[in-house]
């Protein structure tokens, strides 16, 4: 595929017509019903139950190992009234442009334009919902658990918005709420209470005053952090605060379990007044760059390798022992944004980088 061919238009306006089929996370069937009817006849779908659709070519050949392209059909809402995705220039814009319906579209025209002939690699498709949601929602997990076909993957490519990197690994997420207990009192009488926020700017103040944190894994920095992202106190101006609220957010380095990350904030926390409530902890992802196929990948583009400074779900193709990347066109500086957009030449490279490694074995 070249920009010049025609089929940069094509990917142009499949993304645009995907952008305009709302799929605000646990509202994904319309997408994944246009995604499906788009898929060829070639691919059979394995298990379209709860939020996913997951395609397998019906002719397995033993001899050759199984890539899964994997993707979240499911987007962020939109701020105030939705509006029709529209084109700037080389761009489309609107929401899920970049993250991640970019990736989505390169995963349609992959399916549609690439011979199974032409590679020794059999591919798969996996499209699924509820991606940005809390991983107690997960609708991949599951399929994973039921689904032993994929487990048969070497590698899972997840084309979520990377600007056409390749990005190893990802962090863990642990949220939890912080809950500081006082006693109400007259603010004219405080030393009948105990003031909460009093003792909550105390330990919170250990939250605020980490540093971020370098964790260096095969020659990648992932950067560990810890924020308070939302605080609550107080009934009345005149009265002593008997209760804080807040959410603590921690983003961890693959090497840590997700226990070992709720016990290292616990301890950071410790106090008499102080209780921590786990709402979700999305483990990390490992590094997987000496998988074979992920140097071929690597091969095909030139292409650059860094550390996902964020939470996908490589995690949990990881929970069932499947190594996975991301590598997609959308830019992660654009995800979630009021004016999410991908350039359509992004679209294009990616399919490049995607059909010559599947085209184009590494000799040796």
């Amino acid at each position: 595929m070249s920009a010049d061919s025609g089929a940069f238009d094509a990917l142009g306006r499949l993304l645009q017509e995907l952008v305009d089929i709302p799929s605000v996370s646990l509202n994904e069937e319309a997408i994944l019903a246009r995604l499906t009817a788009e898929m060829p006849k070639r691919f059979e779908l394995v298990d379209g139950a709860d939020g996913v659709r997951c395609f397998l070519p019906r002719e397995r050949r033993p001899e050759a190992p199984l890539v899964v392209l994997a993707g979240h059909a499911d987007t962020v809402p939109v701020a105030g009234a939705a509006s029709p995705s529209r084109r700037d220039e080389g761009a489309i814009v609107g929401r899920g442009a970049a993250d991640m319906k970019a990736g989505l579209a390169v995963m349609l025209a992959l399916a549609q334009g690439t011979d199974p002939h032409a590679s020794d690699l059999d591919v798969g498709y996996l499209f699924f919902g509820r991606e940005e949601l809390p991983i107690t929602q997960s609708a991949l997990l599951p399929l994973l658990e039921r689904c032993p076909r994929l487990l048969e993957a070497s590698l899972a490519i997840l084309l979520e918005p990377t600007a056409n990197a390749m990005e190893v690994g990802c962090l863990g997420n642990l949220n939890v709420t912080v809950t500081v207990r006082g006693k109400a009192a007259h603010s004219a009488r405080p030393w009948l209470g105990s003031n909460a926020v009093h003792t909550a700017l105390g330990v919170l103040a250990r939250v605020s005053n980490l540093p971020v944190h370098d964790v260096e894994i095969e020659g990648l920095t992932f950067r560990e952090t810890v924020n308070m992202t939302t605080i609550e106190a107080g009934e009345a101006a005149n009265v002593i605060p008997d209760r804080v609220r807040a959410t603590v957010n921690v983003r961890y380095a693959p090497g840590r379990t997700p226990a070992s990350a709720e016990a290292w904030l616990r301890g950071i926390l410790a106090h008499p007044d102080v209780e921590m409530q786990v709402q979700g902890n999305a483990p990390p992802g490992p590094v997987v760059l000496t998988n074979p196929l992920v140097r071929r990948l690597r091969g095909a583009g030139e292409l650059s390798v860094g550390p996902k400074q964020a939470w996908t779900p490589v995690a949990e193709f990881a929970t069932v022992g499947i190594d996975a990347i991301n590598l997609g066109p959308g830019d992660p500086l654009y995800a979630h944004a009021d004016d999410e957009r991908v350039e359509i030449s992004a679209l294009v490279e990616c399919y490049d980088i995607i059909r010559a490694f599947l085209e184009h074995p590494v000799e040796g």
